[in-house]
């Protein structure tokens, strides 16, 4: 990696005998930066090392020899059928389908992180066509500079329409665009005015939505004078975005918000955030170098940010199928959106502009439960509507084992976390003890894993 300001606190990560390459750390790797990962990936990843298993997921390859082969065009038939619909579950099936069968996790990871950096709901847009086209345009830019991305998603209907654009006209201000693109998209909190926030609003006057897309209607623009961050000009919403993004504040807070995907909290400090925006601001805020440099870290792979991450519902519904190896066939998409809206996480309708409070916010007791629940119907199939569905039995090689229930149970909780827990695995069969068939004990096992309160980190 060559020299840059985000060297010091993001030294590049080599395997030693207190951090070693194992599968604790592909596990992680996956769990962070994707939706986990299969028995097979793991150890792909395992015996080619750190470098080969980064390199894959930044590229958009990490699943490439699972996804089926007509993926592209199955996305686009159900994500075009979804928007048809006027039906917000069946959007939400569709981008679940993406997240489960994708050959580009991180990509998916990174438009769900911006989902909520951008919240946006349908329950005011009330237009899946815009919602469809704005979460394609977190896919498009979800490793891009940040510029590209945060112009193309404040200028896209659902937000102008979300944000109440229309009513902020010459002389009739109003302030909610530039209010959410100074605190929350930019900026945030203690790094503008109120002032700012009445002068970013005048600039932004003149910006609507006509027969669905952007318009700029000259007539409703203040063209007055203005005084925007210490700056004076007659500013428009082209002046203000670019303010903005030169704004050190906007390169800490994309470096906060990056850090926090891919790091527990309190792991990162403000010297490492500092640092990562500072390698930004050098780079015009291209998210993709950090992302690289945050993967490749030893600040990644320290222990201290293993399994100390509360794991969101959807990561935690698609993680799970797929680690154990449940995409083929797929699952109803429709009953997983349905489950993952139940724990707490309703794509596309998230509670606010603020999005969803995450970490320790998803600990909620409703939303543990539905997990358990989750867990239920998972491992009793009944999140399938076909007759076939796939046996999570095959997601480890069980052969390996003889049929010792106690290693069994080990494998799929390393599959899982990473790790083998003596203890939870001797809980685990004191639970089960009374269950005599074989494969209900396996189905018992593997429920008491994922309900277990240990499946809430990652």
């Amino acid at each position: 990696m060559p020299h840059t300001s985000a060297t010091i606190a993001w030294q590049a990560y080599k395997p030693d005998a207190q951090s070693p390459w194992n599968r604790q750390r592909v596990v992680h790797l996956h769990r962070r930066a994707a939706f986990a990962a299969t028995w097979e990936e793991i150890e792909r990843d395992l015996a080619e090392g750190p470098q080969a298993a980064v390199d894959r997921l930044l590229s958009g390859t990490a699943r490439s020899q699972s996804t089926p082969v007509d993926f592209e065009l199955m996305s686009q038939t159900i994500g075009e059928a979804a928007q048809a619909s006027n039906n917000v579950d069946r959007l939400q099936a569709w981008w679940l389908y993406r997240m489960l069968l994708s050959p580009d996790p991180l990509g998916e990871r990174l438009s769900l992180l911006w989902h909520n950096h951008f919240a946006t709901s349908n329950r005011k847009v009330q237009n899946l066509a815009f919602m469809h086209q704005q979460n394609e345009l977190f896919h498009k830019h979800a490793r891009a500079g940040f510029g590209e991305l945060l112009a193309a998603v404040v200028k896209h209907p659902a937000m102008l329409v979300w944000l109440d654009a229309d009513s902020n006209r010459r002389g009739h201000a109003n302030e909610n665009l530039a209010r959410e693109l100074l605190e929350l998209f930019t900026l945030g909190i203690g790094n503008y005015t109120e002032q700012d926030v009445k002068e970013a609003a005048r600039a932004l006057t003149g910006w609507t939505v006509a027969e669905g897309a952007f318009r700029f209607v000259a007539e409703r623009y203040d063209d007055g004078e203005k005084q925007l961050l210490g700056e004076h000009g007659r500013f428009a919403g082209e002046d203000l975005l670019r303010l903005l993004l030169d704004h050190p504040a906007t390169s800490r807070r994309i470096a906060w918000r990056i850090c926090g995907l891919f790091f527990a909290e309190g792991v990162v400090d403000d010297r490492a955030i500092d640092e990562l925006a500072g390698g930004l601001r050098e780079r015009h805020l291209d998210v993709g170098w950090a992302v690289q440099t945050v993967l490749q870290s030893t600040r990644f792979f320290a222990k201290e940010n293993l399994r100390t991450r509360v794991v969101g519902p959807v990561e935690f519904a698609v993680g799970t199928l797929h680690a154990l190896a449940l995409g083929k066939p797929p699952p109803s998409t429709l009953l997983l959106a349905d489950w993952t809206s139940r724990m707490g996480q309703d794509l596309f309708n998230p509670p606010n502009v603020g999005g969803w409070s995450e970490g320790r916010a998803w600990l909620g007791s409703r939303s543990i439960v539905a997990r358990a629940n989750f867990a239920a119907a998972l491992v009793e199939r009944r999140l399938w509507t076909s007759a076939i569905a796939p046996e999570p039995r095959n997601a480890i090689p069980l052969t390996h084992h003889g049929g010792d229930l106690k290693k069994t149970i080990g494998a799929f909780a390393e599959l899982l976390w990473g790790e083998v827990l003596p203890s939870v695995v001797e809980e685990c069969l004191a639970e089960i003890k009374d269950v005599k068939e074989p494969d209900a004990r396996l189905s018992a096992s593997l429920y008491w894993l994922l309900a277990h309160p240990e499946s809430l980190l990652g």
